[in-house]
């Protein structure tokens, strides 16, 4: 038996416990990270990494090869509702509706505006290798896949871990100052008795995970293609295609659809239903895989117990409507790696860590909310207008013979039906969650503004520098290169105070700051006589505040405070703010309050 001390141990080499690992090691945190498998993922699982994700991966350097393996938004950029992918029935592989989604058509250049780089398709399958050779590139000998962790305690100061070589069953001693739990909730939480509070079984699915030819059908451009049969609601499903190539020219591909007897689950029985659920009868293809899940929508009561720190699945799950899922892990991951560093480095007091809960469990908490109406909304929507798998069969099947007819009635009925599921946008074009969300209580100072207006559908994103949010983007200018706003912070530059240019004694006051509290401040000021140039003007637009003012954004691109002008004691004031930021007071009110 051998002993390693760690400052952080992750157990768990899912999305959310390799982006933690890719984190931390950005922000020089020695760690080990454990998985119980002996390689990533088999199976595509998630497969949207939306715009705030893209942009943590970009801040992190990991992007790049993302971008080149994945999807581009015009590959995937909308949402289609059709009776099956083929057949020569009168009622198969018709068209009944489409939206643009998650960026995609007319929504692309309000997502260009937003943010330095666009959401990307790409399925965990794919994801995580990527993510596992970085991580073992920046942290050598320190991922260890096929070890799992058989038992721990947290004796007050520091964490101890027996993990075991699943191949030889060697076991080693680790000693960690702090733990993340990235496992899923297959045992850290439950170790810990920290309950998973909400539904634990919405609904049941059956997974296939495929190889086939469907380029002679398929439609370019489509995220998720609902299928409503018009006879029989077991042929209900969706097609989502998985890559590697995109287009036409995809080769994998999942079918979700209501399970199966259980005396039906050998190969050629999925199969068969494959080919009848797309409406291909002689179709060849090449079965990986078939999962039976149940959607869930739970969060955690904790996110901290002592010196152990739960993350991703581990503190949330939900329905995959609306794609947050992975995405929250990541975010939870991104959130949880700053402070941890500030915190082992003797920067900031371990309080900082009361802060993830309190920034992340109100915002995954809504987002599970959000994601369970949007699932049941889009259900009622279709049984409403006669489409969905739970309206009687009669009503069903004259809905699917009006709705194709080609008369002034069938033209109604349409256009009713089109407007009563671009309701739907709700799920698939909320932006204003995937970059809008914010904290209001935690490693910040609330300056008493209020958030700004939030429309009810929550797909439109309003850019703002309030304390909480995610610091918008704009694009500037230094000696001829363009970078986002985004860019002036991250892993080694710590915090920055963004000014404006009349922001002198606020840059004089960091530097004081700096020196005092012996942290990395860096100062930069955007505009006229500044160091960056306000390239589209598309700052001032954003910033809110004055010229004179100033925004502390902390590595996480998330504006930690901010003074809308001058003030009599910078300096004073600046440090005011660090104290609060990173020795903070969390009572049980701030740590349960909701997200805006």
């Amino acid at each position: 038996m051998g002993t390693v001390e760690v400052p952080v141990l992750i157990v768990g080499g899912g999305g959310c416990g390799l982006a933690a690992s890719n984190f931390l090691s950005d922000h020089g945190v020695d760690h080990l990270l454990v998985e119980r498998h002996a390689d990533t993922a088999h199976v595509p699982k998630a497969h949207y990494l939306n715009q705030r994700t893209m942009e943590i991966f970009r801040q992190h350097g990991l992007d790049a090869p993302m971008v080149e393996q994945g999807a581009p938004l015009e590959l995937f950029g909308k949402l289609r509702w059709l009776t099956s992918l083929a057949g020569d029935g009168p009622m198969d592989a018709q068209h009944i509706h489409e939206i643009d989604a998650f960026g995609g058509g007319s929504l692309r250049e309000r997502y260009a505006a937003a943010g330095p780089v666009l959401p990307v398709k790409l399925p965990q399958v794919r994801l995580e290798p990527i993510l596992r050779a970085t991580a073992e590139q920046r942290r050598p000998g320190r991922i260890l896949f096929g070890h799992e962790m058989t038992g721990f305690t947290d004796e007050g100061d520091r964490v101890v871990a027996e993990i075991r070589e699943r191949a030889t069953g060697e076991t080693t001693t680790v000693t960690a100052r702090y733990m993340i739990g990235a496992d899923g909730g297959r045992t850290v939480g439950g170790a810990l008795g920290i309950e998973m509070r909400g539904v634990p079984a919405l609904l049941d699915v059956t997974t296939a995970y495929f190889t086939a030819d469907l380029s002679q059908w398929w439609q370019e451009g489509t995220l998720l293609t609902h299928f409503l049969h018009a006879d029989d609601p077991d042929l209900c499903s969706n097609l989502i295609e998985m890559g590697p190539s995109w287009g036409k020219a995809c080769e994998e591909w999942v079918l979700h659809f209501p399970p199966m007897d259980a005396d039906r689950h050998d190969e050629e029985s999925v199969v068969a239903r494959v080919r009848e659920l797309l409406g291909l009868p002689e179709l060849e293809l090449t079965l990986h895989h078939v999962t039976n899940w149940t959607v869930q929508a739970l969060v955690a009561e904790r996110y901290r117990k002592g010196r152990v720190l739960l993350a991703g699945d581990s503190a949330h799950r939900q329905p995959p409507t609306v794609g947050l899922g992975l995405n929250s892990g990541i975010q939870d991951a991104h959130n949880l790696a700053w402070k941890l560093a500030a915190v082992l480095d003797g920067r900031a007091d371990d309080t900082l860590l009361d802060t993830y809960e309190a920034e992340r469990q109100p915002v995954c908490r809504l987002n599970v909310d959000w994601a369970v109406s949007a699932a049941s909304h889009h259900q009622a929507v279709l049984d409403t207008v006669g489409l969905g798998p739970h309206a009687p069969a009669q009503r069903r099947k004259r809905m699917f013979a009006s709705y194709f007819e080609q008369s002034p009635i069938g033209e109604v009925v349409r256009a009713r039906t089109a407007e009563i599921l671009d309701t739907h946008r709700a799920g698939c074009q909320a932006h204003d969650f995937e970059i809008g969300f914010n904290y209001e209580q935690g490693a910040l100072v609330p300056d008493g503004s209020e958030p700004p207006a939030r429309v009810p559908m929550r797909d439109v994103y309003q850019p703002t520098t309030r304390p909480g949010h995610r610091l918008p983007h704009a694009w500037l200018e230094q000696d001829g290169r363009r970078l986002s706003t985004h860019d002036l912070t991250g892993s080694p530059a710590g915090f920055v105070l963004i000014t404006g240019e009349r922001g002198g004694a606020w840059a004089e006051a960091a530097a004081q700051v700096a020196e005092k509290l012996s942290l990395p401040i860096r100062s930069v000021r955007i505009g006229a006589g500044g160091e960056f140039a306000d390239a589209e003007g598309g700052w001032a637009r954003v910033r809110e505040i004055a010229g004179d003012g100033a925004v502390l954004v902390r590595p996480d691109n998330h504006v930690a405070w901010r003074s809308m002008g001058a003030a009599d004691n910078p300096a004073q004031l600046l440090a005011d703010a660090f104290s609060r930021i990173l020795q903070p007071r969390i009572t049980a009110d701030s740590a349960s309050a909701s997200a805006s």
